[in-house]
């Protein structure tokens, strides 16, 4: 079995849609993928450049629930991301990013860490993928804009190998500590340290 490495993104709610938003201007251009509607708690809804299960059909959670994305994402270069591409045998585009992809990415309108919060869990398809998560400074970064621009709370790297993880971002601090460590732990020290949902 392959490594499975992922960022993970704490956010409110309503914050999604803007969230979503966001992560389109990250996204690698295709013209030949048709929009993908989703449709929000609300009424909102959202005209996507990914697919969800490798198609295109409207995506309905006004109710709530758990939905998947197929994306293709843009990263600056720095040295790991720069070995990835030489590996893969892709070159960087001429904005000096490369197209990495297919990062699967799992947003729950309901999160698993903590009810008042949904999430935006981005995973690594091949361990070469996972490894580049790991190395890339580029990489952490730009998750951990993605979790700033959404208003998030929190973005963790899991390892997915059911260990808690480390925290790269909380609260608009950059930081890396990992859950087990002296600052967080566990998990329950780190969602106590989340504001409450419902302010702001």
């Amino acid at each position: 079995m392959g490594l499975t490495y992922s960022y993970d993104i704490y956010l409110r709610p309503q914050n999604v849609a803007g969230a979503l938003v966001a992560l389109t201007e990250l996204a690698a251009p295709d013209p030949d993928v048709p929009p993908l509607h989703v449709t929000l708690p609300g009424g909102n809804r959202l005209a996507l450049p990914f697919t969800s299960n490798f198609g295109s059909a409207p995506v309905d959670c006004s109710a709530g629930g758990t939905f998947e994305l197929d994306t293709s994402l843009m990263f600056g270069l720095d040295d790991a991301v720069r070995a990835y591409a030489d590996r893969s045998g892709c070159a960087p585009g001429a904005d000096g990013r490369l197209q990495v992809g297919y990062i699967y990415a799992t947003v729950r309108l309901t999160s698993v860490r903590h009810p008042g919060y949904a999430s935006m869990e981005f995973w690594a398809a091949t361990s070469g993928m996972s490894r580049l998560f790991e190395r890339s400074a580029t990489v952490r970064e730009t998750f951990t804009g993605l979790a700033a621009a959404a208003g998030g709370v929190c973005c963790l790297f899991d390892l997915g190998d059911g260990s808690p993880g480390e925290v790269c971002w909380l609260t608009g601090e950059t930081l890396r500590a990992p859950i087990g460590g002296p600052r967080f732990p566990d998990v329950d020290t780190l969602v106590a340290a989340w504001p409450d949902p419902g302010a702001g």
